[in-house]
């Protein structure tokens, strides 16, 4: 169990997680900020806040960057079936042949002109290490939509869980 230090009090992260995920699942059953408020004896406006720090915006433009995948070709066709207007998708073996294949100058003018194309998307999807999907959070100012596929350095393929995928780009392209 992990616990915060804060003041003079002792905070469980746990009791926290179980709040939230219970203000999720009451909300999700149609209950009103109000019902689930009162239910939980919590203010409503923590609600608002908390749906509001997690949402994910429906924006109509939607970018994917993921590497290394090993199911690729199946994550594609998902892409294409969700109307995915960019994407990048490379394997460890393309990731390698991608930045060995250009000059110094030639590699940066190509990432800054990919950056360049990605930040007019609304939504961002990023499927790679913990420590890639933090860096292009830092970089964007749009919404970013993380998905880990392992801790870096990764090395190898990694296959992305494509029921997930498709159930956060069925929330963004309602």
């Amino acid at each position: 169990m992990k616990f915060a230090r804060i003041s003079g009090k002792v905070v469980s992260y746990q009791k926290i997680d179980r709040v939230i995920e219970e203000v999720f699942s009451l909300r999700e059953q149609g209950f009103s900020q109000q019902e689930v408020a009162s239910k939980l004896k919590i203010d409503r406006t923590f609600i608002s806040r908390l749906e509001k720090m997690g949402e994910i915006r429906k924006g109509n433009t939607i970018a994917v960057i993921g590497f290394p995948i090993l199911n690729k070709v199946e994550l594609i066709e998902l892409l294409n079936k969700y109307g995915v207007e960019f994407y990048i998708i490379m394997t460890e073996a393309e990731r390698w042949d991608f930045v060995k294949t250009k000059s110094g100058i030639q590699l940066l003018n190509e990432v800054v002109s990919i950056l360049a194309k990605v930040k007019a998307y609304e939504t961002v999807i990023i499927i790679g290490s913990n420590q890639r999907i933090k860096i292009f959070e830092a970089i964007f100012d749009q919404q970013v939509v993380g998905i880990a596929i392992g801790e870096s350095p990764i090395e190898e393929d990694k296959a992305v869980d494509i029921s997930q995928l498709a159930e956060i780009l069925a929330g963004i392209k309602v």
